[in-house]
């Protein structure tokens, strides 16, 4: 539930979620700029236990609002 959230929190979109032998598999997409410090972030909400991987997978327009909080920088 925490983790789902916290995609949630980052504009993710999750695609699927699957259990195995006790381990849940959620797969989702996340924008790459709400990923940094994510290791770190998820090792704390599951106590160490949960692991992830990241690639590439498309590009996509920035949403208006953040894009212009990016031009005011």
């Amino acid at each position: 539930g925490d983790v789902i959230g916290d995609m949630n929190r980052r504009r993710g979109k999750i695609l699927g979620q699957e259990s195995l032998k006790g381990i849940v598999d959620v797969t989702a997409e996340v924008p790459l700029s709400e990923m940094f410090g994510y290791s770190t972030i998820l090792r704390s909400m599951t106590s160490g236990r949960a692991t992830y991987t990241m690639e590439p997978s498309h590009f996509e327009k920035v949403p208006t609002k953040i894009q212009e909080e990016i031009c005011k920088k």
